[in-house]
């Protein structure tokens, strides 16, 4: 049993070093971006990233989901798997091609879509070799991979914006330069091409991972309606400067997405090799309440200090994004939650209640963003997303235990929600003796969820040495 967590614990530690290094690049060059692109400037830069985001479902047919799932199962055919995948990417992709007199029509982005072409481009192709690599369980070679893209887009953002003073434009190149070198870096190293082999791609095995992947690709266009519906709707209601500023207050709720996103990708290969065995509840309990600790005192923690490290991060025209940070944590950290559960739908192969639920979340969010944004501003858009992603948690929290039973333990979850509440409405509100207050918060929250942490981790630990003393 033990030497499951030491899996876990191992892969978590290497997909750290190659996502912490990349996704903390984005707060090291916020400095930069809001010193060389104005809040209408990078308004347009996110809102073509996040167009981007939605349009690679459609590209990829969601097909990196059935690389991860059927890639980990020895009973498919690694080469039948990358195949499968490359060819729908390419399928994909050209279809997408017979869209461009329509998107080339799409508001604040119609003089970069040539650019957006090409980002799809490279970041699906350095998608489909990552995944495959995962697959593998090549984390090492995953690990480095995150580093060279870090170091080579801080020097085509160097290059781009700051030497050549391109803009949002520049923005987007430095993102394309470093995906395409680290698509080849990654094709040349793992030997992946090898693996293309027209016969493994069986029409049965084409079938099921399509089967498998195609409910999925509603469910991220409703998860990207989620997360960006309410930046969307800021422009068009509040206005682009709006949006800009929103857009920043998203970086530092992105910490927290950071570690979820670490530890998701470990969690994934866990889940399925452990998922499929006889009683996984007890690991996917344990797992999750430690989790659940890091997660609120995380946040907490980042609540705290948000105005000071926005004050330090940003130019002074984006320094109010931080009365937006305080909710946008709470609802990434009930995002992280629901993709955790997420893993045991893929654990089934259950795409549809992983749709069904994304659904309830994002229209719910739409609904809330047209009723609180006229009445709140930006504000009212955080709210909405908190709401629609606790909605998704409960209805999922639900849903999953008739395949592993977790205990959520409500009562537990629903303090946390609590305080973590009142530390964000002192914080926004500024009381008389709102810093002594919010310390205080945090403290107790710290305190609140130290317990479940501790004993999860000391037991690791006796595992660990355990083994060293064996040894």
């Amino acid at each position: 049993m033990n030497s499951k967590y030491r899996f876990l614990l191992s892969n978590t530690g290497l997909f750290f070093i190659s996502t912490f290094s990349s996704k903390f690049l984005v707060f090291l060059l916020m400095p930069i971006y809001t010193s060389v692109l104005s809040p209408d400037q990078f308004n347009t830069v996110d809102l073509m990233t996040q167009t981007a985001n939605l349009l690679i479902p459609l590209v990829s047919l969601g097909v990196p989901n059935s690389i991860i799932r059927f890639g980990l199962d020895k009973n498919y055919s690694r080469r039948g798997v990358f195949t499968v995948a490359a060819l729908t990417y390419t399928m994909g992709f050209l279809c997408l091609l017979a869209f461009y007199p329509l998107i080339v029509k799409i508001t604040y982005i119609n003089q970069y879509v040539r650019y957006l072409y090409l980002y799809l481009l490279c970041s699906c192709a350095r998608t489909l070799v990552q995944q495959f690599v995962r697959a593998r369980t090549l984390t090492r070679l995953y690990a480095v991979d995150g580093i060279l893209a870090t170091v080579n887009t801080l020097f085509f953002v160097y290059l781009y914006l700051i030497k050549f003073n391109m803009g949002a434009m520049g923005y987007i190149l430095a993102t394309i330069t470093a995906d395409f070198i680290s698509f080849l870096f990654l094709s040349i190293v793992s030997g992946s091409w090898r693996f293309f082999s027209l016969r493994k791609a069986t029409p049965q095995l084409s079938k099921e991972m399509l089967s498998y992947c195609l409910p999925l690709i509603p469910t991220s266009i409703f998860w990207w309606i989620t997360n960006v519906s309410d930046h969307y709707l800021v422009t068009a209601i509040v206005g682009a400067a709006a949006g800009g500023i929103y857009a920043i207050s998203y970086k530092i709720p992105s910490i927290v997405n950071l570690v979820s996103t670490v530890f998701t990708e470990a969690w994934q290969i866990s889940a399925v090799k452990e998922g499929q065995t006889e009683h996984p509840e007890e690991f996917f309990t344990s797992v999750f309440k430690a989790y659940q600790g890091i997660m609120f005192m995380g946040g907490a923690g980042l609540i705290l200090i948000c105005k000071p490290l926005v004050s330090f991060m940003v130019a002074n025209e984006y320094y109010e994004s931080w009365r937006f940070i305080p909710v946008l944590i709470l609802a990434t950290i009930f995002s992280s939650f629901s993709g955790f559960l997420s893993s045991i739908y893929m654990v089934q192969k259950d795409g549809k209640s992983n749709l069904f639920t994304m659904m309830a979340g994002a229209l719910s969010n739409i609904g809330m963003n047209l009723i609180l944004i006229p009445e709140w501003g930006a504000q009212g858009a955080a709210i909405a997303t908190f709401i629609s992603y606790a909605i998704v948690f409960v209805l999922r929290a639900k849903g999953t235990k008739k395949f592993i039973d977790i205990n959520i333990s409500p009562l537990f979850m629903v303090a946390n929600v609590g305080l973590i509440g009142a530390l964000s409405f002192v914080m926004i509100a500024e009381i008389k003796f709102w810093i002594a207050i919010s310390i205080a918060l945090t403290v107790a929250i710290v305190a609140f969820n130290f317990i479940p942490l501790f004993t999860f981790v000391k037991s690791l630990l006796n595992s660990l040495l355990g083994r060293k003393r064996k040894a």
